[in-house]
């Protein structure tokens, strides 16, 4: 049997977690970013997707 590949997706942190929610810092970290510019390949799901919407303002969708 032939194996699926996973879909992926990217982001790129463009914004600063300064004077933001604790929530949101802790969607960022997450999402495995910290720090402007950091960018991470992560699963392509509905939780994945959820979190990247919840950050919109502060992360950018590279590929995906």
């Amino acid at each position: 049997m032939a194996e699926k590949k996973k879909k992926t997706i990217t982001v790129k942190q463009t914004g600063s977690p300064i004077r933001r929610k604790s929530d949101q810092r802790a969607t960022l970290v997450g999402l495995g970013l910290n720090r402007v510019g950091r960018v991470a390949t992560l699963e392509d799901t509905p939780a994945v997707r959820g979190m990247v919407a919840k950050v919109a303002h502060m992360v950018e969708v590279v590929e995906g």
